[in-house]
């Protein structure tokens, strides 16, 4: 195999630092806005929308808002926000200095907001935890969501979207999933949305038709082992040793493998099945595999 594909390896340096700073315990996740999609002109227009919006709803209460993160993540603007657009009485201090009282005004908020807009836990893109630490891709949501209900005709951007990060800690390391997330609604049919990717294609294929679903399985595999420098050309032989295997998972799915944790280049059956078995504890701790498999 090409060593070269071991720098892959290095590259989570990165996202170390930001799980140590931001002290992800372990079995939590975090998500985040690339720093390269930030400065988008529609996340921009989006953004300046908004300012907008709560600086001219807010007029006549003197309050001025400059960014949207460094501004309510406290729970002030969004209380005044609320009374005015709602007449919501919230049964909360206006001001709340400390981070405890900013956490429970931020709670009886945002049950307010659920409340009003009809949204059940799971429908919720934001959370105390996150508009408190200042996470604009929360912040966004949760103003969008209260816009478009109390002011249905704002003219917001549509098919403002951003590339997303979600960093997990999980026992066997950092897991990373990439995303491209909407935040106004997307209007349009995206190209990407009318073709089948290659799992869909190899599903549809019938069962006489073996040799085109290896030849689509293939190129699927290819697609992504070959950002490793790598390359499958028979599926039957080079899956046997399981380290194909675990290095597409950790493609698709976004594990950083210890190299410690599986024989890079095992060299008997022992070694074998160790691989095999670890890429099926993988899939079935990541909910993708829900039968029993023999490794053998």
């Amino acid at each position: 195999m090409d060593p070269d594909f071991l720098n892959v390896f290095t590259q989570p340096a990165a996202v170390n630092q930001f799980v140590t700073e931001n002290a992800i315990p372990q079995g939590e996740k975090r998500k985040l806005i690339k720093p390269s999609s930030r400065n988008t002109p529609k996340l921009e227009e989006l953004q300046l929308l908004l300012i907008d919006w709560i600086n001219t709803t807010l007029k006549e209460e003197h309050i001025v808002v400059k960014s949207l993160e460094e501004d309510l993540y406290d729970g002030l603007v969004l209380h005044h926000l609320l009374e005015n657009l709602g007449s919501l009485k919230l049964d909360v201090d206006k001001i709340a200095l400390t981070e405890k009282k900013q956490r429970q005004k931020l709670s009886v908020i945002l049950e307010a907001v659920a409340k009003c807009l009809q949204l059940e836990e799971s429908q919720l893109k934001w959370s105390v935890e996150s508009i408190l630490t200042k996470d604009l891709l929360s912040t966004l949501h949760l103003l969008v969501a209260i816009a478009k209900h109390f002011k249905p005709n704002l003219a917001m951007p549509s098919n403002v979207q951003v590339e997303t990060i979600t960093i997990e800690n999980t026992s066997r390391g950092l897991k990373t999933t990439n995303a491209v997330e909407y935040i106004t609604e997307n209007k349009e049919n995206l190209e990407a949305q009318s073709k089948d990717d290659a799992f869909d294609e190899l599903f549809s294929r019938a069962p006489d038709k073996l040799d085109a679903v290896k030849k689509v399985f293939l190129q699927f595999v290819n697609q992504h082992i070959g950002k490793l420098g790598l390359s499958v050309k028979d599926i039957e032989s080079q899956f046997a040793d399981g380290v194909i295997l675990l290095l597409l998972i950790g493609q698709l799915e976004g594990y950083f493998l210890n190299l410690r944790d599986f024989f890079l280049t095992p060299a008997s059956t022992t070694e074998m099945l160790h691989n095999v078995n670890l890429a099926l504890d993988l899939l079935t701790d990541g909910g993708l595999l829900n039968f029993s498999v023999n490794s053998e």
